[in-house]
């Protein structure tokens, strides 16, 4: 009885999810001013299509069934940013910041950079990416653009301190470098109790520059089950589970951490508003459930440096396949994830 309740419990949440995506192309208006985003490859839309670095997909089969065709998007349509973004009412996909210009960024901006992390030196071994602290200094550059636009500066803080800020980020500093000794030293350093602390601690502080800017609605998306991804069920042996249980155990020690530095950001900061979206539980949920009938694997091989090939074929059932490649969840996932975590941040808006 309690898997057919959970069973018709994620059926109807997948339903209500697809019945919002359509509502609000017919509201007209958006629950917030603007969109501000944060974040990796997960929900980068084009910031690393200029830098010289392996991690790009600006190039089919990316894209395949986005409406504007490859971007950059690490994904065969739509992210988790641009699912949530359309249920906030956005009539357009916010700009990456690579682009964004003049009014737009009025709307919103993303700053996502695939392979990118908390740490500065996450993911380097691919090439240049945008690290968060300089995501955030980027974010400041739009807030000078901002300022300038509604001609002054507390003018532009009332403005922010309305906007929507989503982060997603951190799954690569462990697969783009504590898991990855032979380009980087961090496991030889910290135990990984020691580095989710360090992780934390560096996190924290750059929220609270953050919101010394003007944020103050702000969620922070938890990392998500990494070990029951394809590329982590390749590389290291599952011992008869369905996924890498020492990979997501580690996981969970920042995740854990991050959502008592939500506690903390919410009693310190006053008329701030901050939550923890638990992206584990969300994930985890749905690749057990038996009423998300999609298969646990990738529909799109990518090459030795873990990123695509360019012109290779997908598989033609995308819409039966939970993840994109060996890491990125595929457009149909993120339908679903999108939906449940705008379900769970609406307390915010």
């Amino acid at each position: 009885m309690a898997g057919r309740r959970t069973k018709l419990h994620l059926l109807g949440i997948f339903l209500l999810t697809l019945a919002s995506l359509k509502q609000h192309c017919v509201d007209g208006e958006s629950k917030v001013p603007c969109y501000f985003i944060f974040g990796d490859s997960l929900v980068d839309s084009g910031n690393n299509n200029n830098l010289p670095t392996f991690a790009k997909a600006n190039f089919l089969p990316n894209g395949i069934d986005f409406p504007e065709g490859p971007t950059g998007r690490f994904c065969n349509g739509r992210t988790i940013a641009d699912v949530i973004g359309e249920l906030l009412g956005f009539d357009n996909f916010i700009p990456p910041f690579a682009t964004a210009n003049g009014p737009e960024i009025l709307k919103g901006v993303n700053y996502a950079s695939g392979s990118a992390g908390i740490r500065n030196e996450t993911g380097k071994h691919l090439g240049v990416n945008i690290d968060l602290s300089t995501q955030l200094q980027n974010h400041q550059v739009t807030i000078s653009h901002i300022v300038d636009l509604l001609g002054s500066k507390d003018s532009a803080t009332q403005y922010l301190n309305q906007c929507f800020y989503l982060f997603v980020i951190g799954s690569n500093d462990y697969i783009a470098n504590y898991f990855l000794s032979q380009s980087y030293n961090t496991s030889s350093l910290y135990t990984l109790e020691q580095y989710a602390q360090v992780l934390i601690e560096e996190f924290s502080q750059q929220i609270m520059n953050l919101s010394k800017s003007g944020a103050r609605k702000v969620v922070l998306s938890g990392i998500g089950p990494v070990g029951c991804t394809p590329g982590a069920i390749a590389s290291s042996d599952t011992n008869g589970s369905l996924c890498v249980d020492w990979i997501n155990n580690a996981i969970n020690l920042f995740n854990n951490r991050l959502e008592i530095l939500v506690n903390q950001l919410n009693c310190e900061l006053t008329g701030a508003q901050f939550i923890y979206l638990n992206t584990y539980g969300i994930v985890s949920e749905l690749i057990t459930s038996p009423a998300f009938q999609i298969k646990i694997d990738m529909c799109y091989k990518l090459n030795l440096y873990g990123v695509s090939n360019r012109w290779e074929l997908p598989c033609e059932d995308r819409n039966l396949h939970f993840f994109w490649d060996a890491i990125h969840p595929s457009e149909i996932a993120n339908k679903v994830i999108g939906g449940l975590s705008y379900l769970a941040l609406r307390k915010i808006l």
